[in-house]
This record gives C-alpha cells, sequence and structure tokens, in this order.
C-alpha cells in the first residue's frame, strides 16, 4: 500500500463541512473529490464530482468506489457494510474496525479501558430494569447517551435522581445507551493524532476545549498547565488505541482533565471540530494529515504557526457577524455554505493565530 500519485481521485463519504475542508487540502495537494451522500452539501461546492446515494446501495457505492484511488469519510455514522462494498474496489481509510467501534459509545469504552484508559464509570443499558440496575452501582447525578448516533449533545440526558429513570428511558427513545458517571474536571481537551500507513503517527498540541449547550464554542493551544500535565499519557493511550485498530488518519480523542489525571470521553475515527484551528495554526492541517495518511503520503509536521491559535464556531445566528470578522485584523473565516441558520447549527469559524 504505497504513495497514490497527485492527480488521482479522492472518494468521500459525507458532504457536510468536515468533507469540505478535507477537498479543499486535497485540492492543494494536487487530488481530486468525489463527494458521495444522500443529499448535496458543503463538500459539493469544492468537489470535482458528486454522487448521490444511500449508504446501503450497495451498487450505487461500488460504482463510486471503482472511479476512486482510495476513499475515506467523514463522520461515523454510517454502516460498517458500505465500508466492505467500498473496499472491494478501493483503499479505504480509516478501516472498518475504526469506524465500528468509535461508532458505538460501549466498544470505544471497552477498548480504551482494554488500552490502559481511564473512562468514568459506565454500564451498558437495553432496558429499563438495566438503567435502574446501573443506576444504583453508579449512583447519581450520571448521563444517559445513546450508544450510537449522538453528537454535539444529542442523544444525552441527565439523571440527577434515580427516580427519574423511568422517564429518561421513554425520553431516550428505549434504545441501546451507555449510562456514565458525571466526573469533576478542571477543562475538557482532545488529542488529535495522525497515523499512517506504515503505523508511524504525529500528534498535534491538544486544545482547550470550550462548550456551549453541549456544542463546541471554542478550542485554544497552547492549553493551560493542567491539561499540558496530562497531555502526555492522554496522547499514549491515543496512540495504543489507533495501533490496536490499526487505524489510518486522524484519530481523534475527547479527555476531561481531573484531579487524578486524563478521563477517556469519546473518540472519532477523523478530522475533529476540535482541530480547525490547524488550518492556519500548524504547519500542516488536520485535514492535509488526514489526506496524507489515506493517500500514503509522509505525514508533515503539527507545529504550531505562532505561540498561540484558537478557533471560534458559528454557531445559529452568529454568523451574522461576518462582515465584521472580515475587517479584522488577522482573523481567518471559515463559512461552509450552509443556506440556513438554525440554533445548533455550526455554519463555520473563525480563527486567530498569535505570532
Amino acid at each position: 500500500m504505497g504513495m497514490i500519485a497527485p492527480g488521482s481521485t479522492l472518494g468521500i463519504l459525507g458532504s457536510g463541512q468536515l468533507g469540505r475542508m478535507l477537498a479543499i487540502a486535497a485540492a492543494q495537494l494536487g487530488y481530486r473529490c468525489h463527494i458521495y451522500a444522500p443529499e448535496s452539501g458543503p463538500a459539493c461546492d469544492v468537489a470535482a464530482a458528486f454522487t448521490s446515494g444511500a449508504y446501503d446501495d450497495a451498487a450505487a457505492l461500488a460504482a463510486f468506489a471503482q472511479g476512486c484511488a482510495a476513499v475515506t469519510y467523514e463522520f461515523e455514522n454510517i454502516d460498517p457494510a458500505a465500508i466492505d462494498v467500498v473496499a472491494r474496489h478501493a483503499r479505504v481509510a480509516p478501516r472498518r474496525k475504526s469506524l465500528e467501534t468509535a461508532a458505538h459509545r460501549a466498544r470505544e469504552k471497552a477498548l480504551a479501558e482494554a488500552c490502559g484508559g481511564r473512562p468514568a464509570p459506565w454500564r451498558t443499558v437495553t432496558s429499563l430494569a438495566m438503567l435502574e440496575t446501573a443506576l444504583n452501582e453508579i449512583g447519581t447525578p450520571a448521563i444517559l447517551k445513546t450508544a450510537t448516533e449522538g453528537y454535539d449533545g444529542k442523544g444525552q440526558i441527565r439523571l440527577t435522581a434515580a427516580h427519574e429513570a423511568s422517564a429518561a428511558w421513554a425520553a431516550i427513545g428505549e434504545r441501546e445507551c451507555v449510562l456514565e458517571a458525571m466526573v469533576a474536571f478542571e477543562h475538557e481537551f482532545s488529542i488529535l493524532l495522525v497515523r499512517g500507513i506504515d503505523g508511524s503517527s504525529v500528534a498535534y498540541p491538544p486544545p482547550l476545549n470550550e462548550h456551549r449547550d453541549g456544542i463546541l464554542a471554542r478550542s485554544s493551544v497552547p492549553a493551560p498547565d493542567a491539561i499540558e500535565a496530562q497531555a502526555q499519557a492522554a496522547t499514549a493511550l491515543a496512540r495504543r488505541l489507533a495501533d490496536e485498530l490499526d487505524h489510518v488518519g486522524v484519530l481523534t480523542c475527547e479527555f476531561f482533565a481531573t484531579a487524578d489525571g486524563p478521563v477517556f470521553n469519546e473518540m472519532a475515527p477523523r478530522v475533529h471540530n476540535s482541530g480547525h484551528w490547524t488550518i492556519e495554526g500548524a504547519v500542516t492541517s488536520q485535514f492535509e494529515n488526514h489526506v496524507r495518511a489515506v493517500l500514503g503520503l509522509p505525514l508533515g509536521s503539527t507545529a504550531l504557526t505562532g505561540t498561540a491559535a484558537e478557533m471560534v464556531n458559528l454557531i445559529g445566528e452568529d454568523a451574522a457577524i461576518w462582515p465584521s470578522l472580515l475587517a479584522e485584523p488577522g482573523a481567518h473565516l471559515h463559512l461552509y455554505g450552509k443556506d440556513e441558520a438554525r440554533p445548533g447549527r455550526k455554519m463555520g469559524h473563525v480563527t486567530r493565530v498569535t505570532r
């Protein structure tokens, strides 16, 4: 599995803003991108081709993959069977194991524990009786999360007392979940690790992540001392996870910085919102390094381009301030081309680098 030469086509499953930024990074290296998704989205605006198809349409997936030298994906809520179809016709990275592990909260927590990591106390829940038992074992406050398809604070319910179990189970849709104990933490941070086809890896400085209403609002580097002190251990765990999965591309692991060390929260087998600052703030962006990894190219430097950097999400009506951001010296504006600003919808981001 050697290097794929410029001029080839990289396929991307998913048409959102992560696919858009991947396609831009690939184009800068001389590659064409072909987007496959059920509906057109921001990625299609900057890609050479788009195929509209369902992720369970094997014939459409095969036809798409046959025109690609390699294929990656921008989000993990895809049936792993789609990866199997594509893999029969093109190189796929990350591999199926990464997708099916990171897309399921119980699997990722179990793997983190097996690799020596420490998630918050948790239990798998598939019935009201199991939820009641889990609450008795873990206690409250706790948070009930769907095992799959949760992001940006969706699919989560906080419980402050055991008697809330029945209402929470109904509200979550009576589906497979995990119950997690709430942990006391000082900061949230992430490790963005990039692993190449040859097993080599690089990691970015860990950003401090600040959330608003369950959605990432700001990421900044360098992180506070409390995070820096735990970055080595967190990065080592991310590297063990990537090696265990034989992962290729960006693997993002989210952590809580606690008094007892880093607590693993969750992981994503892809480029991540907390790494958007790397476009201007790092020598090689997370998007370019993901493309490099998937295509078998040497990985690039993750060093900062300045002394500090921050990324601020433009969520919903926040995007209306874009004219003032264009006028702000040193502000790097990224708008995703979405046509409707809805509450909680990521419309773009702005990056600022301190030289």
